[in-house]
């Protein structure tokens, strides 16, 4: 799961992080909506009931341009796996212009894109995955895509400053990559090939790792990377082979930093950058401060790009909706604040809007480290049996997507239906659903606490929703002998949060479809595991979760995992995000998701109607 960040949402999927979520600007996603009486309603996702990308029966470009925006964010580069430049205002534009062999469909489905190339697991235990690339998948410049640049791309997961591969993932990685040597954990051989222009490939998995689907990302051009450090491509496959470090270290200099975009509005060297997806970099297309374009790449081999040019625009969300009268943006992913729903309505039949749940979700955790909850289960319980949650989903969720509930599980989402009544059913028998205040005050008492016992709410401010979120808390608990303080402070995440600055944390996770991306927030030690929870149940169910491709002992696990953090109250699930999308009623095949990538997610699909 993945943190998003008020300043700076990150979107690429380092395999098993998570992604904290606040939203794309101090104020996005955290006020309440409404939808009364919408523009126009989408009905084409209802309609499509494949959540991958269907055939639109695309066989030309047509001239012309689609105008979208992630935010004000300037572009930062074309490798959108470094420190620097893992944001979702980067992964929006790289996305449309790298391909791989999977991506997540609009519930989190994990999709095959099979124009990219095929792969089986050919052995469960031990796992062996066969990759297959397709034979005419080739770089915008012509140059073959190969088992090269796979390898390089299973490098700078594996190799370690010290020139080794890495025993543990605990190293210190050679190559300055936001997925850390989370690769070479797993597979510290690496992919075998008979050539470096190899076609297919295998992985040999020392353990199974329950997200193998996804740990193989999109590649970068290792022949880019080659000539730019002055060896072959073959060469390059035989340094990483033996941990050649006089080429591996100029190698991995040239990946962190050659293809970062250090003058804004001044685009890369072609040759540097080429597509592997249907679109590319615009020549002069990037204007400082105002926007980037991409234009159909004209040797992509799958089906061709809709629309000639996609231009992303640097624009603040809170002028999106005007944008969209205006005809400056084509599609939007609004702030959720009930104005900008009330300025969608004024729109008429012009706009069509999206909503829906998202795979983002909203919690309250205890600090396990310090304080009035890290020792006392009955403390933990007095306060989940005051949280007002189904007032909080009625008033500020509810408005904006009638179908929202109060969420039960953490590792699976209300809209998932079969598998989360499934679990929930299992783990969780309602006790938290409504106010308790007897209960509430009984095992206050029981827990020893003293009238006005403080418990300091922390959460990324400003952020209105969560503020009337913490206010709703706060005049039920107080009732029972709490006094509830709301803690908000722009320095949530970059402080309070890691420093244990709290009693409650109130923010949310941006899920994808990984199974075992949860391990790193409940485990013991585990980096996003902030309020020091430990629990011995939920520690071996996630090893036992994490190590097997089984999907019945995933749902398993997942039931004992979801039962035993309610019974120690790690914390307390809220509900699901809300998304509201809008776009010109005159563009076609324009589909929301759940998903991390947001809406732009198929936007090579995009067209105007004819």
């Amino acid at each position: 799961m993945k943190i998003r960040r008020a300043s700076a949402a990150v979107a690429a999927v380092a395999a098993g992080a998570l992604l904290l979520s606040a939203c794309s600007s101090p104020a996005a996603d955290d006020e309440p909506q409404s939808e009364e009486s919408m523009a126009e309603e989408s009905t084409d996702a209802e309609q499509i009931s494949d959540p991958c990308k269907v055939d639109t029966g695309t066989t030309e470009t047509a001239e012309g341009e689609v105008k979208y925006s992630v935010g004000e964010d300037e572009f930062l580069g074309y490798n959108t796996l470094t420190p620097e430049t893992y944001s979702t205002y980067n992964s929006a534009v790289t996305e449309r212009m790298q391909g791989g062999f999977w991506y997540f469909g609009v519930d989190g489905t994990i999709c095959h894109d099979e124009t990219f190339g095929t792969y089986e697991a050919i052995s469960e235990d031990p796992l062996q995955v066969q990759y297959t690339i397709a034979d005419d998948a080739a770089w915008s410049d012509g140059t073959p895509i190969t088992y090269a640049d796979f390898l390089l791309e299973w490098a700078t997961k594996a190799v370690t400053a010290d020139g080794t591969v890495t025993e543990d993932g605990t190293e210190t990685p050679l190559f300055n990559s936001v997925s850390g040597l989370t690769l070479g954990d797993y597979t510290p051989e690496g992919p075998q090939a008979d050539a470096a222009d190899a076609k297919s490939f295998q992985y040999d998995y020392e353990r199974i790792y329950a997200d193998w689907e996804i740990i193989i990302e999109a590649p970068l051009p290792a022949h880019v990377v080659a000539e730019q450090i002055g060896v072959t491509t073959e060469e390059l496959v035989t340094a990483i082979q033996e941990l050649d470090m006089s080429v591996l270290e100029p190698a991995a200099e040239f990946w962190a930093t050659g293809w970062l975009s250090e003058t804004p509005g001044e685009l890369p060297d072609p040759a540097l950058v080429p597509s592997s997806g249907p679109y590319m970099f615009k020549e002069d297309g990037w204007v400082a401060g105002q926007s980037i374009t991409l234009t159909a790449n004209e040797n992509y081999w799958g089906a061709p790009a809709a629309t000639q040019d996609l231009t992303f625009r640097f624009a603040a969300a809170d002028t999106h909706v005007q944008a969209l009268q205006n005809g400056d943006l084509d599609v939007i992913e609004p702030q959720a604040t009930v104005d900008t729903v009330d300025q969608l309505e004024q729109l008429g039949s012009a706009v069509t809007v999206t909503t829906g749940q998202t795979l983002t979700w909203e919690h309250l955790d205890f600090n396990f480290n310090n304080g009035v909850f890290s020792d006392s289960l009955e403390a933990r319980e007095a306060f989940a049996y005051c949280v007002p949650r189904q007032k909080i989903v009625d008033d500020l969720i509810k408005p904006i997507d009638d179908t929202a509930v109060v969420m039960n599980a953490r590792e699976v989402f209300p809209f998932q239906t079969e598998k989360y009544d499934e679990i929930v059913a299992e783990s969780y028998d309602g006790r938290y659903d409504e106010v308790d205040l007897d209960m509430a005050a009984e095992k206050f008492a029981a827990a020893g606490l003293e009238e006005g016992t403080e418990v300091r709410i922390g959460y990324s401010a400003p952020n209105p929703r969560r503020a009337d979120e913490v206010a709703s808390i706060k005049a039920s608990c107080d009732q029972v002998g709490f006094e509830v303080v709301d803690a908000g402070s722009p320095e949530f995440f970059d402080k309070d949060l890691p420093n244990g600055d709290y009693e409650v944390a109130l923010f949310a996770w941006a899920g994808s479809g990984q199974k075992a991306s949860g391990q790193n927030i409940y485990a013991t030690d585990q980096p996003q595991n902030y309020g020091g929870y430990s629990d011995e149940v939920v520690d071996e169910a996630w090893d036992t979760l994490a190590s097997t491709v089984d999907e019945s002992v995933h749902v398993e696990q997942t039931k004992v995992i979801e039962k035993q953090l309610w019974d120690t109250l790690f914390g307390i699930p809220l509900f699901a995000h809300p998304g509201v999308g809008a776009y010109s009623s005159d563009l076609e095949n324009v589909r929301d998701t759940a998903a991390q990538s947001g809406i732009v997610w198929n936007a090579e699909q995009w067209a105007r109607a004819s």
